[in-house]
């Protein structure tokens, strides 16, 4: 009982500065809305709050494109740009750079 005599536990002899500790440690750690819990919750918050924020840009970037595919130029642009594709009376060269080209290695 020589370790309870040391000052450090002297407040601990009061019964409700025991139970009061007791309750801080419980409401901290192990209740089910503990501190813990609380700071994986908000994290999570701020995650989703990120990627809602992601997700409103790429919406208004698909705005932006699918307004532009609405008028006669804008599809025969997309059209020429991805698909190659071309009247009768063109021709289309596609040029390639060395640089832009992909390698593999056999090394």
């Amino acid at each position: 009982m020589a370790l309870f005599k040391h000052k450090i536990f002297k407040p601990f002899k009061n019964i409700f500065v025991l139970i009061i500790t007791l309750f801080v440690v419980w409401m901290l750690f192990f209740d089910a809305n503990s501190w813990l819990i609380h700071n994986e919750l908000n994290s999570d918050i701020k995650d989703l709050e990120a990627e809602k924020e992601y997700y409103l840009k790429q919406i208004e970037k698909d705005k932006k494109a699918l307004k532009k595919l609405s008028t006669e130029e804008g599809i025969e642009k997309f059209a020429r740009e991805e698909y190659y594709m071309k009247r009768d009376s063109e021709e289309i060269f596609i040029i390639e750079y060395e640089d832009s080209l992909k390698t593999t290695s056999n090394e």
